[in-house]
């Protein structure tokens, strides 16, 4: 699902992940659910199960969650620093600069963000903390990928996050949280775009009914 090999509305078929997997069909049901709880897969009554639609409302109460969870694990290491913070912070930013310019490099930088999240989370000491916000990044990252699928967009993002390795080490936590908001922010705008782009018809091209007309007539016998 993450990696799109399972579109948005497909199927899962229960009997085929059995059988992939030589398993019964119990540890394929309860597998789901667990899907069904992260919000990447809906259950449907006698239907089976599908791979949860991407919508922009969905994505702006997931944001919103996720960027208060990180704040408060910004102001706790803010609080209580750790040594490992900034040299994590530095050598994340170094592997994002890398991807950011690469073609195509779009899934692999959003799982390389996805990462140093959690490996920031997990610093805090606080384990709910980091569960709560591993599950929301990990409901965010199909988002996260058609946010941050061009060039342009992963530049701006990495120049965020430098920014804000910059505001770490100046101790300033109130600047730490707005720039997480507006990168946040920033990715989810390009991904709604996205989400739109995909979702409007591919409206044939019309002819004009002067070219129409001049068309039928040119192949009318004896017409010039």
């Amino acid at each position: 699902i993450l990696s799109g090999q399972l579109a948005p509305g497909a199927r899962i078929g229960e009997q085929e992940l059995a059988d992939e997997f030589k398993v019964s069909r119990g540890p394929v049901r309860e597998a789901l659910r667990i899907l069904e709880r992260e919000g990447l897969a809906t259950l449907l009554a006698r239907r089976g199960a599908i791979v949860t639609d991407l919508s922009a409302q969905e994505l702006s109460e997931l944001l919103d969650i996720r960027a208060g969870l990180f704040e408060v694990a910004v102001r706790k290491l803010m609080a209580q620093p750790s040594a490992q913070l900034l040299p994590l912070m530095r050598a994340g930013t170094e592997r994002l600069q890398t991807l950011a310019g690469q073609d195509g490099a779009g899934e692999l930088y959003a799982q390389t963000t996805y990462r140093l999240l959690i490996l920031v989370a997990r610093l805090t000491g606080n384990r709910r903390l980091q569960r709560m916000l591993t599950s929301i990044s990990l409901q965010t990252l199909r988002y996260s990928k058609l946010g941050l699928s061009s060039v342009a967009r992963r530049r701006r993002s990495v120049s965020l996050w430098q920014q804000a390795i910059l505001a770490l080490e100046a101790g300033d936590a109130d600047r730490v949280v707005q720039l997480t908001r507006q990168r946040i922010e920033e990715s989810a705008q390009e991904a709604v775009q996205q989400l739109d782009l995909k979702g409007k018809p591919c409206t044939p091209r019309r002819t004009p009914p002067r070219t129409r007309a001049r068309s039928a007539k040119a192949r009318r016998p004896g017409s010039r």
